[in-house]
């Protein structure tokens, strides 16, 4: 199947096919970059502020590996169907007393 998606051109590392499969369809997620949250937000918190906007497949709030604090960015695994527009309204938004910055994440390296 992956290979069918990459024939439509969807072979950007920001795409990939979710390990969740409805019946027959698998769903293609892409993964966004979330920068200037609060230090305080939870990854339920961030996931209610991005579905509001679309389907939110995870989330994942990055902390120092020593002192277990958030380092203020995270990743959001949305529904491909739904990214743009999750870009468009979350970019430039409100959380808590901060505005983030959202982007569609790049690939590591």
């Amino acid at each position: 199947m992956l290979e069918c998606f990459q024939a439509l051109g969807f072979n950007h590392p920001a795409y990939r096919l979710a390990g969740i499969n409805f019946g027959e369809v698998n769903v293609l997620v892409r993964t966004l970059y979330v920068g200037n949250l609060p230090w305080s937000t939870t990854e339920e918190e961030l996931a209610k502020a991005f579905s509001v906007h679309g389907e939110v497949i995870s989330t994942r709030i990055i902390t120092d590996r020593q002192t277990g604090r958030s380092r203020g960015f995270g990743f959001v695994e949305v529904n491909d169907v739904d990214a743009d527009r999750m870009v468009r309204a979350m970019n430039g938004a409100q959380l808590g007393s901060r505005t983030l910055t959202v982007n569609e994440a790049r690939p590591r390296g």
